[in-house]
This record gives structure tokens, C-alpha cells and sequence, in this order.
């Protein structure tokens, strides 16, 4: 026996798994610190959350190594894993695994141990041979002009943490050693640069020299020294020198000073939406003939006291036209028109019956649920290195079934926040309740950052972002580096957040042993009694039986690849292929049933308070804050902090949840609002804070509120409400006074003009057309690829011969569909209230090239030559219902006949009939709403 091998048998099994966990991190198979997390991640190679004997054996034998591990060594493992195992079920769990290991959460970590100045960086840059000194301009001293909040916001989670991480450590106040005379962290620094000049020159990216670091143009100056960072920073970086390298930061604190916050919360509460709602009664108006409900009467007042009136209200089938688009995302048909227009009724009573069959359509909840999707910055990718996530889909079928039951909002966010900690009576609802939490799992993610600790942080400010905007409407993650500079939230709640979040294990599911990704993560596999949809296959003994003779063939391979560096070619396409196999295998029961697996959320085996981090540098670690939550939302300093087991999630959820939450109700019922008439009544609807837009109805947003809690939460209560005002159905006629007064149309003197967002109008092109198939499908495309790298995936990003809602249509990150893609979709990658509207050519293009659309109108052309009629007339009012839910004009169906006479001549009656369908699709009417 060599020295070595009594050396390591001697080890007892806790300290024979720290050795491996170690040495693995040493060898950079497992990039930085040696953490619990990332080996146990890595070993788990079915993704359950738990290591069996044989994942444990496979994990210790995976260490990167000169020959074969010693026998008397691997003749330990058994051992070390029964004394790992309290509980005796052949399992290991995290709790037990890492508490083997003697090791904690945060015990260990920190940077990696490289600044990208170091060795010189930019501080060295070589002049070349006679070459003479550019003048520069004294930008240091240039006074700094006042930052919008969309610049504040991008320098702090685009450039800020990115400094942070990569440069701090060398060029910062705190350094021990400031290298070439570089500051990196104040404006001030990076304008006046180091020995060699400025670092940042604003609006000037070929004097930047930063750019020229970031990019490795020069040798002797490239950051960081030890490897390039990705493409997708140094763009980042360029962009914020174009816009003038805004920078809120001043000179570097202390750590003295990080906890010091100057914010005064009782003077914050005194703001408007820190003010609990309050029902306001319905003022008396002049015209009191005019109003149909209390929003009436609201919207009212405000036109009477700027001398305004409303205009006259939309006829029926404009309202028709308006109401089914607004509640389904579809037109209506031609059935339902000739139903609505024909209806006795009294206006009212005719119009409730309308939204009662819109409400109760499972139609309902593919268009709303879609609209919490853009907030959640729903997405089947990681973005940035872009792994899948093919079980995401569950979370979207959740929030689609949330609105069609009309689940009371408060619930709904609860779920969303803590529904694996919820009591749950039977298995499908606790696994509705688990699939809800994948909310906090879906965020983009970098799985190539090799600092455990800053991707652990990442995440939290991920998840953070999304509560703060999501349910408040206050943008939380601007205070990670310093107190909020706008809203009443010191650095250190943000940090009390963060610990519960850190506290918060997520389970967003990447396979370990996959190229590009440092960062795996298990899965929750739920229980077979939920009967919960699966998209797998059934795995036949044959092919279950030769998967296992390749997994050991693979093992066998990879051990002859010992001595081979970790990050070979050759070996990382090995591991690569083993985790695919091993995943298929244990993704199926042992009678080759597939397992249903779900993204999602749960408690880690010990919470932890955060440090708050100075500047929100991973090396400056200062005082430990307690876990909890905002203080300005809290009745006092002291109930803030979170007194609970566990994460604190459930509590955390409770707060937001809460009646005497200020926020939660406005800002949903401000959402509604939005969808409804284009613009909130919040004009910002994810900044409630004080660089967001005040209120127009600050009344009506209240008794609304009220109303909505007095409801049981109920969305479909509210959107009746609101769609049964007189307000909501005016029509969008123009008043040349009411415009020159109020442009905007924040008084709603009439309904503002709208275009369809690009799901609707997908959608409504298949719906005409008759090819839209409105069942729902099972699963995702992306389910059907698997884990892996988005570049897979490439092949299905064409969505033409798609013809369900586009609400299912596979959203990977950096792949979005391009029928939505031309029409302002949301940016999957960030909490999006409110989309943007634009018009360009390339829309244009799209609605007369495209082979989608082309195929619609040939289908829409023959739907309506099948159609019984009984003349060219009716058949062109039949097209004129179908697309723009009215009756033509005589002189529209003049002019459609001589349309089709022509086109008939040159080509067939179908041809001709396909080309004005064409037409009608590409035509502004199809494309708004009035």
C-alpha cells in the first residue's frame, strides 16, 4: 500500500467527501469554491435532488486525476456513505450530504481570485514607437447630468455588478494595492482613468480604452488577464458608452458607511401609494345622466373640471369587436356578431351576457395569462449561456388554469412565492402548488459563472427584481449596490430580502456534466397520484437495456480520459453524451414509465442571513442582515425582520399578500386597467415609486382597489365591471378641443386607438383563415429536445406550420418566433408591464411575404368560397365579418367586386379571393382596435 493510499483510508467518510469535493474544485472541474451545492449538483445526475450509492460512487470517481482512484480508498465509499445517510432510505440528501462535509452555506467562496486589471490592465497599455499623446478632454470634471431611470436601471444590472465582480478587487478604494492608479468604483475614477488615461470616455467607444481591454484587442492590456468575458458584456458595455456611460455612483464608501443609510422611512410612508387605499365615495357630477357606474362618474369628474366632455359611444359591433379582442385576444365570428347585433335586449343586459360567455371561455385564460407571462419574463431558456428548460411549460399551463378559475389573486400570488410550503389536501393541488413556484425559477441565468457565491447572489437580485416589480411595482434591485435613490429602501432591506431568496433552494433543472454549464440544477419530480400532463415517451426494456450498456461503456471511457485536462474537447463531449443517457434512464420508472418532473422552488437545509455587500461587491462583505422584508411596508422597523423557520418565503408571501399591503392591489388592478384602455392609470405600471408617473384617477385606482379586495380578489369581477362602463365603451372618435387639451388622452375623453399585440394578431390571422386549432397542446416543443443548449433548437424557431394559439408556441431566449418578433413582443429576459408599439417596414413585409400569412389567406379564401351564399355581395360581406367584425360600405363592396374581376382575369376565382384576403390582413383596420 502506497503512502498515499494509507493516508486516505484513514480519512473518516465526512472527511473522505469534503476530499472530494475539494479536489474536485481544485481540478476545475467544479470552478470555484469547494461548495456542497455545485458537487452534489454535478453528481445528481437524474436531477431528483438526492444522490444514490451509485451517483456518489460516479461522482468521486469523476475527479480529474493522474490513473485510477486507489482501491482501498474506493473500498471506503460504501462506508462513507452509509455514516452520510441518517436516515437510512439509500439516499442522500443536500442537508446531509453537505453536513458531511462539515461545510455550511457561505462558509466558503468569494472571488476568484482575479481582478480583469490585474497584471497591469489597462494601467499598461504600450504607446507604440513615436507615437504621440492624444489630447483627451477633462471628462472627470464635466458636471454630471441627471440620470432617467432607464439609465439608472441598466448601469445597475448591466455594468455595475460586472465591476464588481471582475475589477474591484484591484482597482477600488479598498484595495490593498490600487493597480496603475485605476478606480473603478465612481464615475470619477473611470473618467480620470489610470497611468494611461481615461478608462471611459462617454459617447466615444474607440477612446474608451475599457472597450479595448474588455475586448482583448491588445495583449497587454487585456481583461481579465485569465479569459475574455462574453460577447453579450462587452456589448453591454458598448451600449452604455453610446448612451453617454451614465453613472449614479459617487465616490467609494467605507464599510463603515455601507450600513449608514440616510433614508428616512417615516417620512417615505407619507408618499402616495405607501398610503393604504382608501374607498373614496363616487362624486356627484354635472351631466348625472351621462354615467353608467361609479368609474363613470369618476372619469367624469375629471373631464367636467378640464371643461372636457366625453365623446359618443361606440356602436354595437365596434364594442363587439373591441370587448372579444380585449377578453380572448380574438375576433369575434360572424355567429356571434349576427347573435350580438339581433339581441332585444336592453344595452346593458345584452352586453353582460357578452362578458359572461367571454369569461368563462378557456380562451380567457390563454390571452390573460399571457399577459402575467410578460411581467414573469416567462421564457423555456437560461438566456446569456442559453440552456433549456423543457419543463417551463408547466409554469405557463398554471398561470393559463390560475385565470380561467378565476383564482383570488391574492392566492395567486402566494402560490407564485411559497406554494410548496402551502397545506395542500390532496396531491394535484400540492403539485399545482409546486409548479406555481416556478415563478422564481424561470428568470435568465448564467450558468457559465464559475464564482458559486456571485451566480448564488445573481439569482436572489433576479428573483428580487421580479417580486418588487411583479407585485409592488417598485424596482427593489436598484438597491443592491447602495440605498435606492429614489424610493424609501435602504441597501439593507434589500439585503434582507436577498437572505430569503438565498435561503430559497431553486429548481430550475439543467443536467450536471453538460458543456457550458457550471451551474446545474435538480428537479422536482411529481407525484404520479397529481396526474399531472406528461409529454414522455414510454422507454421499451431493449432500449432501457442497451442505455445502460452505453452508460458503462461511457464510464469505462471516461476513466481511460483520467489524465486528460478537464476541459478537453474530448472529454467534455464524454460527459456530455453520459449525462444524456444517465438522465433518460432515471427519467423513467423501471416498467419504462416517463417520470413528470417540474420546475420550481423549496426550503435549503439551513437559511442564512446575507451580509449586506458593500457597493454590492462579493468581496466586501459588511454587517450580517437579518431576513425580511421592506420597512416602509412593515408597521414598524422591528416587524420587518422575519422571526420564522426556514427561508422566511411563506411569511415574505403573507406580507405581499396582505390587505394592508399599500401596493399589491393597486398595482394589479392597474394592470387590468391597462389592458383594457392601453394605458394604466399609473402611466408607469411597474414603478409605483416616486421617479414613476403619478396617478390620473388616484380616487378611482383606490375604490378599484378596494373593490378588488372586497371581491375576494376576483380579476373577472373587476374586468366586468370595468368592461360594463359607459367609459370603456365609448368610442375612439376625435374631439379637436378634448386633443388639444389632453393629447395623451389621460382624462379618457374616448377610447384611444390601439394596435394588436403580435399574439392577438397571429392569432386572428389562423382564426380567419379557420386554421387556428384552439386545443390546447401537451407540453412544448422544447420538452421534446430536452436539456441542453439552445442551439438545438434552432429548427422549430420557425413557428408557420404552428397553428396553435401563439401563447404555446416555444419561447427559447434570443429565439423568439418571428411573428412575434416583428410586433414588439416582450423581451423574455425582463419584467415587461407594458409593451412598446412601433411600425416599420419589416411588418409590412411580413403581412405580404410571408409564408405564414400567405398560407392563411388561402385558407381564409376558401372558407369563404365553401361559404352558402347566395350572391358576390353577401360573399363579400361574409369576408367583411370574418376580418373586420362589420358590414361593408356599398362603395367597399364596389370596389372589392372590381378588385376580384381583375385579379379572376389574370389568374383562378381562389387566387383572386387569396389576394383580397391578403390584403385585408395587411390592412390597418385588421391590425387595431377602435
Amino acid at each position: 500500500m502506497t503512502r498515499q493510499t494509507r493516508r486516505l483510508v484513514s480519512l473518516p467518510a465526512a472527511t473522505l467527501t469534503l476530499l472530494a469535493i475539494a479536489v474536485v474544485s481544485a481540478q476545475g472541474q467544479l470552478p470555484g469554491a469547494a461548495e456542497p451545492e455545485r458537487a452534489f449538483a454535478n453528481g445528481d445526475a437524474n436531477l431528483d435532488n438526492r444522490l444514490s450509492l451509485d451517483e456518489f460512487k460516479d461522482l468521486l470517481r469523476s475527479i480529474p486525476r493522474k490513473g485510477a482512484m486507489p482501491k482501498a480508498a474506493a473500498g471506503l465509499v460504501d462506508t462513507a456513505f452509509q455514516r452520510l445517510d441518517a436516515d437510512r432510505d439509500g439516499k442522500l440528501t443536500l442537508a446531509e450530504f453537505s453536513k458531511g462535509g462539515g461545510l455550511r452555506p457561505g462558509a466558503v467562496g468569494g472571488p476568484g481570485g482575479f481582478g480583469p486589471f490585474a497584471k497591469g490592465g489597462l494601467a499598461k497599455k504600450r504607446p507604440t514607437p513615436d507615437a504621440k499623446p492624444a489630447a483627451r478632454p477633462n471628462v472627470a470634471s464635466a458636471p454630471e447630468k441627471p440620470l432617467t431611470p432607464e439609465q439608472t436601471k441598466f448601469f445597475e444590472s448591466k455594468i455595475r455588478p460586472v465591476l464588481a465582480t471582475h475589477c474591484a478587487s484591484c482597482h477600488s478604494a479598498t484595495s490593498p494595492k490600487v493597480r496603475g492608479g485605476l478606480l473603478v468604483d465612481s464615475r470619477e475614477g473611470l473618467l480620470k482613468g489610470g497611468d494611461n488615461g481615461p478608462a471611459v470616455v462617454p459617447g466615444n467607444l474607440e477612446e474608451s480604452l475599457i472597450i479595448t481591454a474588455l475586448r482583448h484587442e491588445d495583449e497587454g492590456m487585456a481583461m481579465p488577464p485569465k479569459g475574455k468575458l462574453s460577447d453579450e458584456v462587452i456589448a453591454d458595455f458598448e451600449t452604455w458608452i453610446r448612451m453617454g456611460a451614465p453613472d449614479p455612483r459617487k465616490a467609494g464608501r467605507s464599510k463603515a458607511a455601507a450600513s449608514a443609510s440616510t433614508v428616512d422611512i417615516a417620512k417615505g410612508r407619507e408618499f402616495w401609494a405607501f398610503q393604504p387605499p382608501k374607498a373614496v365615495p363616487a362624486p356627484t357630477v354635472k351631466n348625472g345622466e351621462w354615467p353608467r357606474s361609479d368609474i363613470d362618474r369618476f372619469v367624469l369628474v375629471s373631464l367636467e373640471k378640464a371643461g372636457l366632455a366625453p365623446v359618443a359611444d361606440a356602436d354595437r359591433a365596434g364594442w363587439l369587436r373591441r370587448v372579444t379582442f380585449d377578453l380572448i385576444g380574438l375576433p369575434p365570428t360572424p355567429e356571434e356578431l349576427r347573435a350580438f347585433l339581433a339581441d332585444p335586449a336592453p344595452e346593458l343586459e345584452a352586453k353582460g351576457r357578452v362578458a359572461d360567455r367571454l369569461l368563462g371561455s378557456l380562451r380567457f385564460g390563454e390571452r390573460w395569462g399571457r399577459h402575467w407571462l410578460d411581467v414573469v419574463r416567462y421564457a423555456e431558456s437560461s438566456g446569456k449561456a442559453n440552456i433549456l428548460y423543457p419543463y417551463a411549460w408547466r409554469y405557463r399551463d398554471w398561470v393559463i388554469a390560475a385565470f380561467n378559475n378565476d383564482q383570488p389573486y391574492d392566492q395567486f400570488t402566494r402560490e407564485q412565492l411559497a406554494g410548496d410550503l402551502l397545506s395542500s389536501s390532496d396531491e394535484p393541488t400540492r403539485a399545482a402548488r409546486i409548479i406555481a413556484t416556478g415563478f422564481l425559477a424561470i428568470g435568465s441565468k448564467n450558468h457559465n459563472e464559475r464564482i458559486r457565491k456571485q451566480f448564488a447572489l445573481d439569482l436572489a437580485d433576479e428573483q428580487i427584481d421580479v417580486v418588487g416589480q411583479a407585485f409592488l411595482g417598485l424596482t427593489i434591485a436598484c438597491a443592491r449596490c447602495h440605498d435606492h435613490k429614489f424610493d424609501p429602501i435602504p441597501q439593507r432591506d434589500y439585503y434582507a430580502l436577498s437572505g430569503v431568496f438565498q435561503s430559497t433552494q431553486t429548481f430550475y433543472g439543467s443536467l450536471p456534466g453538460r458543456i457550458q454549464n457550471l451551474n446545474p440544477s435538480p428537479l422536482i419530480e411529481l407525484s404520479p397520484a397529481a396526474h399531472q400532463p406528461n409529454p414522455g415517451t414510454i422507454l421499451p426494456p431493449q432500449q432501457r437495456a442497451a442505455l445502460e450498456q452505453q452508460v458503462e461503456q461511457l464510464l469505462t471511457a471516461r476513466d481511460e480520459l483520467a489524465g486528460e485536462q478537464p476541459g478537453s474537447i474530448q472529454l467534455l463531449g464524454l460527459r456530455n453524451r453520459l449525462a444524456n443517457a444517465r438522465f433518460t434512464l432515471a427519467s423513467h420508472t423501471e416498467d419504462g414509465r416517463p417520470r413528470a418532473y417540474a420546475m420550481g422552488a423549496g426550503e435549503r437545509y439551513e437559511p442564512i442571513d446575507s451580509p449586506l455587500y458593500v457597493r454590492g461587491e462579493i468581496d466586501e462583505p459588511a454587517e450580517v442582515v437579518p431576513r425580511g422584508f421592506l420597512q416602509v411596508l412593515s408597521k414598524d422597523p422591528r416587524s420587518a425582520s422575519f422571526r420564522v423557520q426556514g427561508s422566511g418565503r411563506k411569511t415574505l408571501a403573507d406580507r405581499i399578500a396582505a390587505r394592508d399591503n399599500p401596493l399589491t392591489a393597486r398595482v394589479m388592478v392597474n394592470r387590468i386597467w391597462l389592458h383594457l384602455f392601453g394605458r394604466g392609470i399609473v402611466p408607469t405600471p411597474d414603478n409605483f415609486g416616486t421617479a414613476g408617473a403619478p396617478p390620473t384617477h388616484p380616487e378611482l385606482l383606490d375604490a378599484l382597489a378596494v373593490r378588488f379586495m372586497d371581491n375576494g380578489w376576483s380579476v373577472k369581477t373587476l374586468i366586468r365591471e370595468i368592461i360594463l362602463s359607459r367609459t370603456y365603451g365609448l368610442s375612439s372618435h376625435h374631439d379637436p378641443k378634448a386633443y388639444e387639451l389632453d393629447p395623451d388622452n389621460a382624462l379618457l375623453w374616448r377610447m384611444s386607438k390601439r394596435r394588436l399585440e403580435a399574439e392577438a394578431l397571429r392569432d386572428s390571422v389562423l382564426a380567419v383563415g379557420g386554421r387556428l386549432v384552439v386545443t390546447p397542446p401537451v407540453a412544448s416543443p422544447v420538452a421534446l429536445v430536452e436539456d441542453g443548449p439552445a442551439s438545438r433548437f434552432r429548427n422549430f424557431s420557425n413557428d408557420a406550420n404552428h397553428v396553435h394559439r401563439a401563447v404555446y408556441l416555444p419561447l427559447v431566449r434570443d429565439q423568439v418566433p418571428e411573428s412575434l418578433a416583428i410586433f414588439d413582443f416582450a423581451d423574455p429576459s425582463l419584467v415587461t408591464a407594458e409593451r412598446g408599439t412601433t411600425s416599420g417596414p419589416t411588418q409590412a413585409l411580413y403581412l405580404m411575404n410571408s409564408p405564414f400569412v400567405i398560407r392563411s389567406a388561402e385558407a381564409a379564401a376558401d372558407r369563404i368560397l365553401a361559404a352558402e351564399v347566395e350572391s358576390e355581395d353577401q360573399r363579400i360581406s361574409l369576408a367583411y365579418r370574418l376580418f373586420f367584425a362589420r358590414d361593408p360600405a356599398s362603395s367597399e363592396v364596389v370596389r372589392a367586386k372590381r378588385f376580384l374581376e381583375t385579379e379572376t382575369a389574370e389568374g383562378s376565382k381562389r387566387s383572386a379571393w387569396a389576394a383580397l384576403a391578403q390584403a385585408f390582413y395587411a390592412a390597418a383596420e385588421f391590425r387595431y382596435l377602435d
